[in-house]
């Protein structure tokens, strides 16, 4: 087995994984690469592969589908990921969750930080832990900092379901899964989920499988 130190460089392990086309093969939860953080994108991978890559990135999460992934579910250790949510709810939905339309956006090394005391908390899934859902207590507004695929800057307050997915993959891109922060009594089967506690809020989720709410 090959030791870090004699890995192909970055952009070679990169051109390799996007060579097959097509959707990218997710990583699923117990990858080390998941857990090992990421280093920051200084132009590792020049422009013309980026471009590449993000565009493999999207293809991935539309196809899974999802509404964010990061480089690391997709076994790259680079701070980059990418959201886009449609958001195709019924308007309850909508109002209760905060869930606006997030238009595609390259997020490259980007951070955030809250903005005031508000939590809000709901069930979340995702692509490296297939199958499950849990309910995260987040901060409903944050400020979100980096730059885009282009390299300009963002530095914004983002709200609602959209400010919740900049945090999951933000995470991501530090080696937390959301399962780090969830509300362990909640954890349910996507199926569970679906016949249980689609309310638009977990708080019938909440009362009868015993966990608090913010």
């Amino acid at each position: 087995m090959a030791s870090p130190r004699s890995r192909p460089p970055l952009a070679e392990r990169v051109e390799e994984l996007l060579s097959a086309g097509g959707p990218l093969p997710i990583v699923a939860a117990g990858d080390p690469v998941l857990r090992a953080g990421t280093v920051r994108y200084d132009g590792q991978l020049g422009p013309a592969l980026l471009a590449r890559f993000v565009a493999a990135l999207r293809v991935t999460m539309r196809a899974a589908p999802g509404v964010g992934l990061a480089a690391p579910q997709v076994g790259v250790e680079l701070r980059i990921a990418v959201v886009e949510d449609p958001a195709p709810v019924p308007e309850e939905v909508r109002v209760a969750r905060g869930r606006v339309p997030l238009p595609f956006r390259v997020l490259v090394n980007p951070s955030y930080e809250p903005v005031g005391t508000a939590r809000a908390a709901f069930f979340e899934g995702c692509l490296s832990v297939p199958g499950w859902q849990a309910v995260v207590a987040r901060p409903a507004e944050v400020r979100l900092t980096g730059a885009d695929e282009q390299g300009r800057p963002l530095d914004e307050v983002v709200t609602g379901w959209p400010a919740r997915i900049v945090q999951h993959e933000t995470d991501h891109l530090d080696g937390t899964l959301y399962l780090d922060r969830a509300e362990t009594r909640s954890l349910s089967s996507q199926d569970a989920v679906a016949e249980r506690w689609a309310q638009p809020t977990p708080e019938r989720a909440a009362r009868e499988l015993g966990f608090d709410l913010p």
